[in-house]
């Protein structure tokens, strides 16, 4: 009689359940559509031309002057010119330390440009098993209704049952766009690393050319002392 119960408050439930996963799926449907758009403005809005701020920043070292390099930095828009800019803050520092700083500020932008990534990832993964979920809830209560009632219940249940497939169908639209754009987005992630560690050995190359290119500089006191042990070997041999 206990199991009776139970079941019949079980049932029930899956009946409430299986819509309100229909109307869950809707929800993170609105939330992905709208975490899609705003990934894609991020993006759109520090779209530059990397090859072009590239040129610049050559010219710019090739004249020497880091100051002049940091304005061209400044006037972009891209994430990669801050990582740069960032770097270049080392730059009295040597190539070492803007090597360093340069893998830093890639670090700490990262959580900037990939935010969203792990709800569109998680979801593309598990909306298509939230709907089936439901459908297995609109199956069970279709199918009770066909043990309750055995007159013209055949019509029911197989409405029933085409009712609650439509969580599948919406589960499995929901994941494909999250998906898709997670694969997108990721990418652009992974090319604003590459482009910022591009501009930061446009930098370090530079800066190490200029090193190797740096006249040696002589000790006069130590040149002379050198001349004068000369000297004295010479008249001791």
């Amino acid at each position: 009689m206990g199991a009776n119960v139970l079941m019949q408050k079980l049932v029930f439930v899956a009946s409430i359940a299986s819509q309100a996963v229909l109307y869950v799926l809707l929800a993170l449907s609105v939330l992905s559509i709208g975490l899609i758009i705003e990934r894609w403005w991020y993006f759109r809005r520090r779209k530059d031309d990397l090859d072009g701020l590239s040129e610049r920043l050559k010219k710019a070292f090739a004249k020497g002057d880091a100051a002049a390099a940091r304005k061209v930095l400044a006037g972009s828009k891209s994430v990669e010119a801050q990582i740069v800019a960032e770097a270049l803050e080392w730059y009295e520092e040597g190539p070492e330390a803007v090597e360093q700083i340069l893998a830093k500020a890639t670090r700490l932008r990262r959580k900037s440009f990939e935010a969203g990534l792990l709800f569109l990832g998680t979801l593309g993964n598990n909306a298509p098993f939230i709907g089936l979920f439901g459908t297995v809830l609109g199956i069970v209560t279709a199918f009770r209704e066909l043990g309750t009632n055995s007159m013209g219940a055949m019509g029911n249940v197989m409405g029933g049952i085409a009712e609650a497939l439509i969580s599948t169908a919406v589960g499995i639209l929901v994941a494909l766009p999250a998906v898709i754009y997670y694969n997108v987005f990721q990418k652009k992630g992974s090319d604003i690393e590459e482009q910022a560690a591009a501009l930061g050995n446009v930098v370090i190359a530079t800066m190490r050319g200029s090193l190797h290119a740096a006249p040696s500089v002589t000790d006069p006191v130590a040149d002379r002392t050198a001349e004068h042990l000369g000297r004295a070997a010479g008249v001791e041999a």
